[in-house]
């Protein structure tokens, strides 16, 4: 690993500007960046390791995936789910029910 030292140029994701761009280091902690300075806009963020942040939308979307999968299995263990995938021996045909004939101009 390279040595970093304050005000060094290195890669990162800006989430001002939406991409990856040049920025200085601000602060390390260790050895490590934790701050940096985008050369663009002057944005100071944590670093990010050249790593985009998960959009809104993407993270609503893994929010509702979970409640629709623990809507979908009873108690949300293994066994709840092994459970409800039984099937029954002798499952009963549902019932249809009898369509009605709609008559236009007749009266009964």
């Amino acid at each position: 690993m390279p040595d970093f030292r304050l005000g060094d140029i290195i890669d990162d994701h800006c989430i001002k500007c939406r991409r990856v761009t040049n920025h200085a280091i601000v602060s390390l902690v260790g050895a490590e960046p934790a701050k940096v300075r985008c050369r663009t806009c002057y944005h100071d963020h944590d670093y990010r390791h050249e790593q985009a942040p998960p959009s809104k939308k993407d993270l609503k979307k893994a929010e509702l995936f979970k409640e629709v999968l623990a809507a979908a299995v009873p108690g949300g263990t293994i066994e709840a789910e092994a459970e409800a995938d039984e099937i029954p021996a002798d499952p009963e045909p549902p019932v249809k029910a009898p369509k009605k004939v709609a008559t236009r101009g007749k009266k009964a």
